[in-house]
């Protein structure tokens, strides 16, 4: 294909125990997903219908570090269990969507709160304040084929090894297979997607200079560094 301006790299993720990489196609995110994260938001946790937000697949950061973003004086991390497709489809039943999943994966939904409060308070979208560069730090995915497809186990965070979050992926109000399904009814999925799946109550500030270590029990550890 002839091309207007020299293509781009696709951005990709690392797959553990392979060489081979997972192309990145789309980002898409689930707010308010653990109740009581959805309580220290000033949100109601009663289980509505899921909400979603994207951000760019230029978002991911894999080489564990990340420049502190401009625009903002309050980064704050959430960390997520990130689900990535190997396949896709539109109205996909809850009952076959884990047939669609490829790996897991360790994330960071890293958000400019500040700017997230304003364009909320103002009634804007509030994309500037989730879809920045670097904005979605990530683990290696590793295939579900090498451990299967985790409903429960410990999730946490630490910030200069000091406990911030810890939850369980149980806790989730929605859980992957009907996240799916529920995304799928308003866009087609496709191979390449990444669906961060919530975070669990314990978001905060972090500066220049912490260093940030996620954990997922049966998935893995994401470490990264704020340059």
């Amino acid at each position: 294909m002839k091309t207007a301006i020299p293509l781009w790299e696709v951005p990709a993720v690392p797959v553990a125990g392979s060489e081979a990489r997972f192309p990145v196609r789309r980002i898409y995110c689930v707010g308010r997903n653990y109740a009581e994260h959805a309580r220290e938001m000033g949100a109601d946790p009663t289980r509505e219908p899921p909400f979603f937000f994207m951000k760019p697949a230029e978002a991911i950061v894999t080489s564990g570090r990340m420049a502190y973003p401009p625009m903002t004086a309050d980064l704050q991390h959430e960390v997520e269990l990130v689900v990535a497709l190997g396949r896709g489809g539109r109205d996909i039943s809850a009952a076959g969507a884990l047939e669609c999943v490829f790996g897991y994966a360790v994330g960071l939904d890293m958000t400019r709160r500040d700017v997230q409060a304003e364009l909320k308070a103002k009634g804007r979208s509030w994309e500037m304040g989730k879809a920045f560069d670097a904005s979605a730090p990530i683990s290696a995915v590793v295939p579900a084929t090498r451990i299967g497809h985790p409903d429960r186990g410990a999730i946490g965070l630490k910030v200069n090894s000091q406990s911030r979050q810890h939850g369980d992926l149980a806790d989730m109000i929605w859980p992957v297979a009907d996240i799916i399904a529920n995304l799928s009814a308003y866009v087609t999925l496709l191979p390449g997607d990444l669906v961060f799946t919530g975070t669990p109550a314990g978001v905060g500030r972090v500066e220049r200079g912490d260093r940030l270590e996620g954990e997922i029990e049966g998935v893995g550890v994401l470490s990264v560094a704020i340059a």
